[in-house]
């Protein structure tokens, strides 16, 4: 279903976003890729094209809708938006500075609608297409350290359940990725302002291959799926949160209260 289709990536000069972009080069798709740093985006469109693959990149900010608009109009109708672009800024609530709540909203949340409004009315338009946003793990449930970061993933989920409903009667399939900690360079910047108790949380668990995530994205696009969950643990909680959050929070909280005390 890929081959010749026109596939746009943000994010995709590297993690989830590059790893997705190899497994769509494998199908036949035609590839644009965008993200912010020029130098990473020609070698994976190097990489990508010594495949045989036909490649077009874009060094653009998400977060700019008229840079966003002015390049998705340049590389014409869109049959598939995978949003994978984001930042993530963990810290404590007391901690964090002003601006990391703004960029996280900024790049997460508006950079996924700015590539989102400028393909999906050609999409309507053309009666087909697709449309994934990755979200994060932190928008099904809040995670100590992530009050920047988990609001904007949150938007995205909201977004995505709401453009789900609206797009379906025009064809659209709209599908949302809930992934846990994935080994990226994104996870490793992460990682540097990660406080202890978010560690004492996370840290106990592998993170994910990228190559697990572009596998249950490629999957999702192929079978129309709205939830994307690359785990078993995302399902559950994808589907149960509601439900285990009051067992979850007491297990966080025991973990948080043990490495206080340790620290203390």
């Amino acid at each position: 279903m890929f081959n010749g289709k026109h596939v746009i990536i943000t994010g995709g000069s590297s993690g989830i976003g590059l790893e997705t972009a190899r497994l769509l080069a494998a199908r036949g798709a035609r590839l644009s890729l965008l993200a912010r740093g020029r130098y990473r985006l020609e070698t994976a469109a190097e990489e990508l094209r010594a495949t045989g693959a036909q490649v077009d990149f874009r060094a653009v900010d998400v977060a700019d809708v008229a840079g966003v608009t002015k390049v998705l109009a340049e590389l014409g109708p869109c049959d598939v938006l995978v949003s994978c672009a984001g930042v993530a800024r963990p810290g404590r609530f007391l901690e964090l500075p002003d601006d990391a709540f703004r960029q996280m909203i900024e790049v997460d949340y508006f950079g996924t609608l700015n590539v989102v409004r400028a393909v999906v009315p050609g999409m309507v338009a053309r009666r087909q297409g697709s449309v994934v946003a990755v979200s994060s793990a932190t928008a099904l449930l809040g995670i100590y350290g992530y009050s920047a970061y988990g609001p904007a993933k949150f938007a995205v989920r909201g977004l995505m359940e709401s453009l789900r409903a609206e797009l379906r009667p025009h064809g659209v399939h709209v599908g949302v990725v809930f992934p846990p900690d994935v080994d990226t360079p994104q996870l490793a910047e992460e990682n540097r302002f990660k406080p202890a108790e978010t560690f004492a949380i996370s840290g106990t668990v592998k993170p994910l291959p990228a190559s697990v995530v572009a596998q249950a994205i490629v999957a999702g696009i192929e079978k129309r799926r709205f939830l994307i969950c690359p785990d078993l643990s995302m399902k559950v909680l994808a589907r149960f949160g509601s439900l285990l959050a009051p067992v979850l929070n007491r297990y966080f909280d025991g973990k948080i209260a043990r490495t206080r005390s340790a620290a203390a």
